[in-house]
């Protein structure tokens, strides 16, 4: 996706534009399938190539012959990645949606990431779900970055039926969209 990050109008240059003292919060949002996380991995590439530090979590989708069969919770500091989600009735265990199981213990290990994030420049939270938004659970520690402050530059993927949510609760934050489109033809 070289055009999203190179032209003075990209995701990248929004991000890094200003000096301001305030933090910048953008709320990622789109689709299921849009390229969310290769979105947030390609933004950690291109701010890492800048020299800038990069912390938080991705949650990138486990595909076997095309089909989605899990989710990952990948340390975009460490590179360190856990089993996050089954699909429903793989396991029998942990917390519940409507197709996926998610493990406690992985949940937990998000946490404590999150937590003992170092000070950098650009925190990504992939991604704010319903049991961030609306149940206060799940990567519950990243809701409390983003309630401090804690980076220059934050970048939390919401679902497009949480966003009213984040807007309501953070109203200092901008949304970019999204869509399939863009992320097959690297224009944002």
């Amino acid at each position: 996706m070289p055009d999203l990050f190179d032209s003075p109008a990209s995701p990248l240059a929004f991000l890094l534009a200003g000096k301001s003292k305030k933090p910048a919060l953008t709320f990622l949002s789109g689709s299921p399938g849009a390229g969310k996380s290769t979105w947030c991995l390609e933004l950690a590439e291109a701010a890492r190539a800048s020299g800038l530090v990069v912390g938080g979590l991705i949650s990138p989708a486990v595909l076997v012959d095309g089909r989605k069969t899990g989710i990952d919770l990948v340390n975009l500091a460490s590179g360190e990645c856990r089993r996050l989600a089954v699909r429903r009735g793989e396991a029998e265990e942990g917390f519940r949606t409507a197709r996926w199981v998610l493990d406690p213990g992985v949940l937990a290990w998000g946490n404590q990431q999150l937590q003992a994030l170092p000070p950098g420049d650009i925190l990504i939270l992939d991604e704010l779900g319903p049991l961030e938004m609306e149940q206060g659970r799940g990567l519950a520690a990243g809701l409390a970055l983003i309630e401090k402050r804690q980076m220059p530059r934050i970048v939390a993927v919401v679902r497009p039926a949480l966003l009213p949510i984040a807007r309501q609760r953070w109203p200092w934050g901008r949304t970019l969209m999204l869509n399939r489109a863009q992320a097959e033809s690297g224009r944002g």
